[in-house]
């Protein structure tokens, strides 16, 4: 549920009391973030990440959302594979889908695609309640375990199918989705309350992806904007009959 390098193919416990086990490594990781950063301002409009996000990056030490195999990569600005075919984001990608939201501290996020919770994490140190979903069951119950070990309450983990998403939750301010779509899943847009944003991938599943972010202006309108190309795996469950 998770992109391939963009460069190089172009419950109530608090927050998290982690801390990065290896400084060295996080500060060159959030380099690289800002070297891409710039890299890629002509696409995206974006020069520099929204501080707050790079604080959240800094905080939640990344390794512990890698299987112990891949711990010597963990700070590499590339995604990991973490089993059952999905992979960890690519941190200049968590970067970019979490500054290009605008998070506000009083925000409720829903994010389709839990993984192992590292994106989950990052939106846990910045908003008030995160509501993940994650359709392969036993990356759900791992990484519910990581996080409520690591002492997140403002995470809620469900087992599901994320075209649907969480309903009696919503509306969310912001969601997050974290593996590619056909197009726009009309659940999730019924479940943005107006004026929230929603930054997805969209596109073929093997063929071109575009990084959208929308912002839903009233029940009827949606404006889009395209940030940059990317490469995510699908979405699966319902949205698998759409591609």
């Amino acid at each position: 549920m998770r992109p391939a390098p963009l460069v190089g193919a172009f419950l109530a416990l608090g927050l998290c009391a982690c801390h990065d086990a290896n400084p060295q490594k996080s500060e060159e990781m959030l380099r690289e973030i800002a070297s891409m950063t710039r890299f890629s301002v002509d696409y995206t409009g974006v020069s520099s990440i929204n501080p707050a996000v790079i604080t959240a990056l800094r905080k939640v030490d990344r390794s512990e959302f890698v299987p112990v195999e891949q711990r010597r990569f963990a700070f590499a600005n590339q995604p990991l594979e973490i089993g059952h075919g999905q992979t960890i984001s690519q941190p200049f990608i968590v970067a970019l889908m979490t500054h290009v939201l605008e998070l506000d501290s009083t925000d409720t996020v829903l994010e389709i695609g839990t993984g192992s919770g590292y994106q989950a994490a990052i939106l846990a140190e910045l908003v008030d309640n995160v509501y993940t979903i994650e359709i392969v069951e036993p990356l759900a119950k791992e990484a519910e375990s990581l996080l409520v070990r690591l002492g997140y309450g403002n995470i809620f983990v469900r087992v599901g199918d994320g075209w649907f998403g969480w309903p009696e939750n919503a509306p969310f301010d912001k969601i997050m989705v974290t593996a590619v779509a056909p197009k726009l899943p009309p659940e999730l847009v019924s479940q943005l309350r107006i004026g929230g944003k929603m930054v997805l991938p969209v596109g073929d599943y093997d063929g071109y992806q575009e990084l959208v972010l929308v912002e839903k202006v009233s029940e009827s309108e949606l404006n889009r904007t395209v940030i940059l190309p990317v490469r995510f795996v699908p979405m699966t469950g319902e949205a698998a009959q759409y591609d």
